[in-house]
């Protein structure tokens, strides 16, 4: 088979190169992912989510492809599955081979491994024969195909049938018959091991001799005991005679261990290396599937991006939601159109407090990274583009407040995000700068902005200052003198006094958010003059 370079991840040799030097990799940290949270939605337990993501359009095709299979063919799911606790099985006798060393122990490893490895083709190949007429996708056809090809080949029934003869052979030795020479003063001088048996030796007890009147004939009756075995001897007594039988026995086993592990060298390992590498793989195609299969059940759509070239910067999204609160609510999601474009390819995001300015801010992100998984979007329809790094800016609470104070641990955070960032990046801003004033937050804001309107990155500034959106004019004056990117606003709105939770292009109205945050604690004018006399009246 031979299949060094088989991926679920990747569609050949070259992109998973490119991928490993970083060319293809954008800069998403486990921060970004934690705040996004996208870690709780895809939990890995035997790699990191960050390892997966690409700015490549033919590995992100790949993998919708897999994923459209997946989706379509749950047994897929129920197949590779069941091999993983094998292959981690697998893994574990390579750890205590390399341990071991070449010995008898290590001879009995290589056996199990191989048991272990039939048994993985048998249940792919099992299960893969009653789904092969439905799958699509190019690398679970080709993974079906290799699986079918091995599991008929003769190699691969040579090798059941030589497997079975060496365990029928192991699992019938029973006991070894020891041979001592002695010196002229009946002390040992040579020792060695004479035959191995399918039978045990009988204890030669006293009752073994009643029972049996032809006992000087039976060669499998103990006379004496050779030591009393672990008992009243040492620790470096017993280390001692168990050295020395495994030692005799390794020497008996010596020419089988030696042609075994080449069988098992030449076939098995190439073969079971291909199952091990993808384990990580098959762990993140379940755990993907598994996320937007819970978002279809809850009734949440879902739909195949149309993959841009990075170079085009699209980003239109219909009827975008937030997948983590999709599934903590059972209320109907709210969908939102955003659309960075040359009209806006940076925006202030103004509204009320608690009306789902960091839950859209999220849901960009998250469906911006869920396309650099290659996974369907939680959204309407998605046009995009992949970006070479997603960079947050979001309330930490770990803070290096001690040295810089709140505010200037902002900055410094801020100051990280402009040495890396380029015009192919995503930035999301949720309430930056809210430690201090807001005529110093403005300031700042409307600096940082400026900053990344010329070097051109789609970026979501999601906060309380209207001041900030108030002074888009200036703001769009200057990036255009300096050949910058246009920034625009968005409103979370408010409707018949409710949050509406919809985010609109338009220009914000700050009054009515201060009145809509007073009328939330009884502050308006009238619930005050109600208050007062109702104080008066008493």
């Amino acid at each position: 088979m031979h299949d060094f370079n088989f991926s679920l991840i990747f569609p050949d040799e070259t992109t998973q190169k490119n991928s490993d030097r970083g060319i293809t990799k954008p800069m998403i940290t486990k921060e970004v992912l934690e705040q996004l949270e996208l870690t709780e939605l895809v939990e890995l337990k035997n790699s990191d989510l960050t390892d997966y993501f690409t700015t490549d359009p033919a590995v992100i095709e790949y993998r919708l492809q897999n994923f459209e299979d997946m989706m379509e063919i749950p047994e897929i799911e129920e197949v590779l599955l069941s091999i993983i606790p094998i292959l981690q099985d697998v893994l574990e006798l390579r750890r205590l081979d390399t341990e071991t060393g070449a010995t008898t122990e290590s001879y009995l490893y290589s056996i199990t491994e191989v048991e272990l490895y039939i048994s993985c083709i048998e249940r792919l190949s099992a299960g893969f024969s009653k789904i092969d007429h439905k799958i699509k996708s190019p690398a679970f056809r080709y993974f079906s195909d290799r699986i079918k090809e091995l599991s008929e080949s003769d190699y691969y029934k040579e090798l059941n049938q030589k497997l079975k003869e060496l365990t029928d052979r192991v699992r019938d030795i029973k006991s070894i018959t020891i041979g001592v020479n002695l010196d002229a003063q009946l002390r040992p001088a040579d020792a060695g091991v004479l035959s191995v048996n399918s039978q045990y030796f009988k204890s030669g007890d006293i009752i073994d001799k009643i029972l049996r009147l032809n006992f000087k004939e039976d060669e499998y009756t103990c006379i004496a005991p050779l030591v009393p075995f672990s008992r009243g001897q040492s620790e470096n007594q017993k280390m001692a005679q168990s050295f020395a039988f495994n030692s005799a026995i390794n020497e008996v086993f010596k020419t089988s261990i030696r042609s075994w592990k080449k069988i098992v060298q030449y076939y098995v390992l190439e073969n079971t290396d291909f199952l091990l590498r993808i384990m990580p793989e098959i762990e993140f195609m379940v755990q993907c599937t598994r996320l937007m299969r819970r978002l279809r059940e809850v009734g949440c759509p879902l739909t195949r991006p149309v993959v841009m070239p990075m170079e085009d910067c699209a980003c239109d999204f219909r009827g975008l939601y937030n997948p983590s609160v999709a599934l903590k609510i059972d209320d109907e999601i709210v969908q939102n159109d955003i659309v960075f474009d040359d009209q806006g390819r940076i925006y202030v995001l103004t509204g009320p407090n608690r009306g789902g300015k960091s839950v859209i801010t999220c849901a960009i992100g998250l469906a911006q990274a869920m396309v650099q998984l290659g996974m369907y979007v939680p959204a309407a329809h998605a046009q995009i583009s992949p970006v070479d790094g997603i960079y947050t800016h979001f309330p930490s609470g770990n803070e290096d407040t001690i040295d810089k104070g709140r505010l200037g641990e902002e900055c410094a955070r801020m100051g990280l995000i402009f040495d890396r960032v380029t015009r192919h990046s995503l930035v999301l801003l949720d309430e930056s700068f809210s430690s201090t004033g807001s005529y110093e937050a403005s300031y700042i804001a409307f600096e940082v902005l400026l900053g990344f309107a010329k070097v051109g990155c789609r970026t979501l500034f999601s906060t309380h200052l209207h001041e900030l959106a108030a002074s888009l004019d200036d703001l769009n004056n200057q990036s255009a003198a300096a050949g910058g990117v246009r920034v625009d606003s968005l409103v979370a709105g408010i409707e018949s006094g409710r949050r509406s939770f919809k985010v609109t292009r338009a220009i914000p109205d700050g009054k009515s958010y201060a009145r809509d945050i007073a009328e939330k604690y009884g502050l308006s004018r009238d619930q005050i003059e109600e208050k007062i006399s109702d104080r008066a009246e008493t």
